[in-house]
Formats: C-alpha cells, structure tokens, sequence
C-alpha cells in the first residue's frame, strides 16, 4: 500500500503495458495505491513460447524453465492491446469488476498513471483464475481497510513484475546449483515479491554466506 501515492508506467519493452505503484517523500498525492496479487502455479503457465526468442520451436507442448516469462510478456502485451496501443493503461471501476460489467465513465477517484487510463474490462487482460481470486477478494480487502473496494476505485492493469517469473536454483546452502560461490538472493533471483520476504531472504543468504566463508 503507498499512501498519498502514484500508479506509474514500468514497461521495459515495446508494445506493452505494465504498471507499478509508490510515494514521493511527501505521500501527500490525491489517491493511495496498492498492487493486487494473485498467486501462480507452474501449472498455469502456457506451453507455446511465441514470444520468446530463445526457445527453439522444438519446445513448444513442453514445460520450460522461461514459460513464466511467456505468461508474463503474454499478459503485458494483451494490456498495451486493450489500452489502445498507445502505452494508456486499461482500467475498470471496483464496482464494475465485481459485477463483470465493462466501466464507462470515472467518479470520484482520477487515476494517476501517465499518459492515461482507458476504461472498459480487465476480464479479457487476466486469467479467469486471477479475476475470479480478485473478485472475492475485494470484499474481504473492504473489511479490513475502509474504502479498499470503494465501487468507484480504480483498477488500472497490470502489475506483472511484484515477483521474477524465473528462478536461480540454490541447494540448501543457497549456493547455485551450477555456479558455486553464486548466492541466488531476493526478488531478481525469484525467492521474493517485495521487500519484506526480500529483506527476509538477504538475511538468510547472508547468513549462509558467513557459514561457508567461516567454514
């Protein structure tokens, strides 16, 4: 959650969308903002790797260690597509999403991302099972903080990157399991999604760093 914060643009690739939230120093911004995650299993990852340029052909039907990424550039790119290809974001209002209606018009919430927000559905930028997660979970959310699912509160997608969609293998020492001396740590390495379990991983790599070095 970033009080008084700004939804911003955090795409790293052409043709495609991807969205991320903070505060200046101030929080003093109009709106709060906080990112919405859905947990993902290998089993929902796509086994046609059209967008990875690394995959031989010969892969496709197959698990592979990069479907992740596939899913994720999948999903960026079908939010540039509903965004109206020219880097605007889709959006829906809390309201509408839960109802599985397409949103319209803005009340009283204006969305901070740059360069805009364009409303309609976000059912057609997510999987059935994140929208279905999300839809329960709303109300819940509106439980513990008031307003949280305000029905005039803006969803603005997507935010793919709260985790790495690929993972350095590490034995129980933390070591790679290629590389020895490699200490796979944190949100890059795929063992975090934001900074407490990153923090909560450096100081279990740390530790395991000053086990191998005192021998």
């Amino acid at each position: 959650m970033c009080p008084g914060g700004t939804v911003v643009a955090a795409t790293s690739e052409p043709g495609r969308v991807v969205t991320n939230g903070m505060s200046q120093y101030s929080r003093n911004e109009r709106n709060a903002n906080a990112g919405i995650v859905v947990g993902i299993d290998p089993a929902d990852y796509h086994t046609d790797y059209g967008l990875l340029e690394d995959v031989p052909p010969q892969a496709s039907g197959q698990p592979h260690p990069l479907a992740g990424l596939e899913l994720q550039r999948r999903l960026e790119t079908r939010a540039f597509e509903l965004g109206g290809g020219d880097y605007h974001a889709p959006g829906q209002l809390v309201g509408d999403f839960v109802a599985g209606r397409p949103s319209t018009d803005f009340g009283s919430v204006t969305p901070s991302y740059k360069p805009g927000v364009r409303l309609g559905s976000l059912h057609g930028a997510l999987p059935a099972y994140a929208i279905e997660a999300m839809r329960e979970a709303f109300p819940a959310f509106g439980k513990k903080i008031k307003g949280f699912d305000m029905p005039d509160a803006v969803l603005t997608g997507v935010e793919t990157r709260t985790s790495s969609p690929i993972r350095i293998t590490r034995g129980d020492d933390c070591q790679s399991l290629n590389v020895r001396g490699l200490f796979p740590a944190g949100e890059g390495a795929g063992y975090a999604g934001g900074i407490l379990s990153a923090g909560v991983d450096g100081i279990k790599v740390a530790e395991a760093v000053a086990r191998d070095q005192i021998g």
